[in-house]
């Protein structure tokens, strides 16, 4: 008989892929709740259209009422500050990032830079700030989007093996829970946070994780399976 463990294991690299190719904006509801009332007045950003277009909203590169508020929506959603609708830098790179994200399909491993030899491994991509958990070149598990370490606190990147799980770890150093701990490299572990995973600049070296995702890693990897951490966070 199938048990409903393995069903969850078949099905998770297709769940992972389609919550990233769903619309992007469909997240930002979060954010309308926790506007604050007063008037949104900042102006036109150097990445207006570009913001304006990731948005859903008419890319004319010119500022209304409107867009500032959909921006700001986003800013709180994910952790961007100052939450004022300006389409700046910061929040033009949070979108970029994921669009490559999304883009990155049911075949995050297209390039081979993760290594197919090792079994199950979960495989953590600076760059795209992606992970994904495969077995040779069959994918299990993703890709999911991932928060790494911020500059001067980087993930450390080469082979790993997970050597402690910890499923309610509190931090003595930062004095902050971490659900579904498994560390793999020092104090470095993939686990589960409150708030955004793409909310800037960073964690302090851990591979941050919405929830749903950190339970699901949790549920597929054991001490002894391989990470594999290359690439580079963007900033770092």
């Amino acid at each position: 008989m199938t048990s409903s463990r393995t069903i969850g294991r078949r099905t998770g690299a297709v769940l992972g892929a389609a919550a990233l190719a769903v619309p992007l904006t469909v997240a930002l509801g979060a954010g309308t709740a926790q506007a604050a009332t007063a008037a949104c007045t900042a102006g036109t950003g150097p990445q207006q259209k570009n913001v304006e277009r990731f948005l859903g909203r008419t890319a004319d590169g010119k500022q209304s009422p409107a867009d500032c508020r959909a921006i700001r929506d986003f800013q709180l959603t994910h952790g961007i500050t100052p939450a004022a609708g300006y389409a700046g830098s910061v929040t033009w790179g949070v979108m970029e990032l994921m669009t490559r994200q999304r883009e990155a399909g049911s075949n995050p491993n297209a390039s081979g830079a993760c290594p197919v030899n090792k079994g199950r491994i979960a495989c953590v991509d600076l760059t795209r700030q992606l992970s994904w958990i495969q077995d040779g070149k069959s994918l299990k598990l993703g890709p999911v989007p991932i928060r790494s370490g911020r500059d001067g606190y980087e993930t450390r990147t080469g082979l790993k093996k997970i050597y402690w799980r910890s499923i309610d770890h509190w931090s003595t150093l930062y004095k902050v829970r971490m659900p579904y701990s498994q560390f793999f490299d020092g104090g470095q572990a993939f686990h589960s946070i409150d708030g955004s995973v793409w909310s800037p600049p960073g964690s302090h070296g851990c591979v941050n994780m919405r929830r749903g995702d950190a339970k699901a890693y949790w549920s597929m990897l054991k001490n002894g399976d391989n990470v594999y951490v290359y690439g580079r966070k963007p900033g770092t």
